[in-house]
């Protein structure tokens, strides 16, 4: 295996995917690589991956290097942190069989990951996932006792300039298949007009189908600039004790925010604005609500998730996977009927247009013409 290209490097394999082109190498650090950072890569369509750390440590069933490897992708993987700090953005990269070089010097090597590889390292990783569970099981209950105060009222809400009273909240999260199921439900946005809301790259799903999310809730890790100079109100999720990183961002930009200190998830903390400021139904999609979504996000427990849902159940519609509920499709009946439709409002004008009935007349006389010759 030999490949030769352009590097470019990031530790946030979603900082990554914006800026990365076609052929290019994505040197990354990370662990476990997650579906969303996959799918993001091969929409780049980038022509190799370099990752300092193990792309599947074996700790649970990740996706993300499978994504990869079906898309003919290679990972040159757990080359070290002095590897991937020897390469800098632009520098020009030959990998041959695992070994890599910088102006014909080696600065690296890594173990060569493809399809076979792949499905061996996934079949360990699923003969370990009854400890991580187990694990799993112990954080979420521990999570839960720290954030009760979720439903139980005591988790301040800040006042907000959007009005849900009665409406209904559409809440965008990059998970699993969020842009298939964005597009299955195109027909409730344009018909109901709900608020938009895009949870931190949420936001860059709903600009790329052409509409401008009314708040975006998150720590501003992962949307754009574009993003957040297109929405309306910006909600900045805080630390429990008030400290909010991505708060600079957005005031760097010369925007202004609505602070929100709450434990659990971005998308959490939107439910629940919602819900609190009377939303009439709040749809979720692609959001994370499985052990190995929670696990690719680097969050031991889902605690925050279930205490939210417990709390907003009655109006919470889960719309995550309705692409595989239902697909449209264009049957031969229903083409027959379109065709027959068009035409039945032209036979009526005819049968009621002399002129029309004319016309037909000498088309008639002009094909028994025709067929005599």
């Amino acid at each position: 295996m030999y490949f030769k290209g352009i590097a470019k490097v990031d530790k946030k394999t979603k900082r990554l995917a914006k800026r990365i082109g076609a052929g290019e190498i994505a040197v990354i650090n990370h662990m476990d690589i997650d579906e969303v950072a996959a799918n993001s890569l091969v929409e780049a369509k980038i022509g190799l991956v370099i990752n300092a750390d193990k792309s599947i440590s074996g700790r649970y069933p990740n996706k993300g290097p499978g994504i990869l490897a079906a898309n003919n992708i290679l990972i040159v993987d757990n080359v070290g942190i002095e590897a991937f700090n020897s390469i800098n953005e632009g520098d020009h990269i030959e990998v041959n069989e695992g070994i890599i070089f910088k102006d014909k010097k080696e600065i690296g090597n890594g173990k060569i990951i493809d399809k076979k590889e792949v499905d061996r390292l996934i079949g360990l990783a699923y003969e370990n996932i009854e400890n991580e569970l187990d694990k799993f099981i112990d954080n979420t209950i521990d999570y839960a006792r720290r954030e009760k105060g979720l439903i139980l009222g005591s988790t301040p809400i800040p006042s907000v300039k959007t009005n849900f009273n009665g409406k209904h909240v559409l809440i965008v999260v990059r998970g699993q298949d969020y842009k298939q199921d964005l597009e299955t439900i195109i027909t409730y946005i344009e018909d109901e007009k709900p608020i938009l809301i895009g949870v931190d790259g949420g936001a860059d799903a709903l600009l790329e189908f052409g509409y401008v999310p009314d708040m975006i809730v998150g720590d501003m890790d992962s949307v754009t600039d574009r993003a957040l100079k297109s929405t309306k109100e910006i909600v900045v999720h805080a630390y429990v004790d008030g400290r909010a990183p991505g708060l600079s961002r957005v005031e760097a930009l010369g925007l202004e925010a609505v602070t929100f200190p709450a434990p659990g998830t971005s998308e959490d903390i939107a439910m629940l604005l919602a819900y609190e400021n009377k939303a009439e139904l709040i749809v979720a999609l692609g959001t994370h609500s499985n052990m190995i979504d929670f696990l690719e996000k680097g969050r031991r427990g889902m605690a925050s998730t279930f205490l939210v849902r417990l709390k907003i159940g009655s109006k919470l519609v889960d719309a995550k996977g309705v692409n595989l509920l239902y697909t449209s499709k264009l049957k031969p009946k229903y083409v027959l009927g379109l065709i027959v439709a068009a035409f039945f409002p032209i036979f009526i004008m005819i049968m009621l247009s002399p002129r029309a009935q004319y016309l037909l007349q000498l088309l008639q006389l002009k094909a028994r013409l025709l067929l005599r010759m």
